[in-house]
């Protein structure tokens, strides 16, 4: 069953108070150095059963998903707000909550920012619009496209796509090389920002990832499709932490303990 329509204001204007609000609520530092490797899940409610998409994400918070990013492109500005409302409850403040391009259903919602498409609004705007202490990402398939979100201002840089995957069906992967490059091209900029690294990563291949210089990966399929998100989310969860500690960093960051 659809979600109800929420109405939303129709000025971007009325949002900044909530903007300031959501900023001063952050439970997790913006910094994300404090809290690699990250562990983000991405959302698609046509795996699985849409009413149960809340739950299963609570679970794989519960089995080590460190930040969630709702992407649900189809959805319209209310249903999306409603959705995102239900998710930031599920999970509290137990994970970082990113809405997809909608700064608008993220301010509403009181998530914690923004994930922005390589092509999507300007960073220095949102900013504006979202406060400082907000998360922005911006997804990028270059090392130009890396290093120029970095010089503008980007949190962190979502790269992709790593193998084959079913989000993204006749994109030919870039493989882990493309991370290794954009990490050592970010890492002669003056803001040196985590590289996460998505498209068909599981447990088997991430350690690809990580030691090509990733600061954590994204996942979709393999968690939402899994008939146990939780132990999926640990699994997933081990494994990124395994390869970390046994890495060789390509740009200087703190281990885990």
């Amino acid at each position: 069953m659809p979600l109800p329509a929420v109405p939303l204001p129709m000025s971007l204007s009325r949002f900044r108070p909530a903007a300031s609000r959501m900023g001063q609520a952050l439970h997790l530092s913006t910094n994300l150095r404090g809290k690699l490797p990250c562990l983000c899940l991405v959302t698609d409610r046509t795996i699985g059963e849409p009413d149960s998409l809340a739950d299963r994400i609570a679970q794989a918070v519960a089995g080590g998903v460190d930040m969630v990013q709702l992407r649900e492109k189809d959805l319209p500005g209310g249903q999306l707000l409603e959705l995102a409302i239900a998710l930031k409850k599920a999970i509290a403040s137990n994970a970082i909550l990113l809405v997809n391009e909608r700064v608008d259903v993220a301010i509403a919602a009181g998530a914690d920012g923004v994930q922005l498409g390589e092509s999507a609004l300007p960073i220095a705007p949102v900013r504006n619009l979202i406060g400082p202490q907000a998360l922005i990402g911006r997804s990028v398939h270059s090392v130009e496209g890396g290093g120029m979100a970095a010089s503008l201002g980007a949190d962190f840089l979502l790269a992709g796509t790593m193998f084959s995957t079913r989000s993204h069906p006749g994109i030919e992967p870039v493989g882990p090389s493309l991370i290794r490059a954009i990490a050592q091209n970010v890492a002669g900029t003056s803001n040196i920002v985590p590289v996460i690294g998505i498209g068909g990563i599981t447990a088997d291949n991430l350690s690809e990832v990580i030691h090509a210089g990733a600061s954590g990966v994204a996942v979709i399929t393999s968690i939402l499709a899994s008939s146990d998100p939780k132990t999926e989310a640990g699994r997933l969860k081990d494994a990124m932490l395994d390869a970390w500690r046994n890495r060789s960093p390509v740009v200087s960051t703190s281990p885990v303990a």
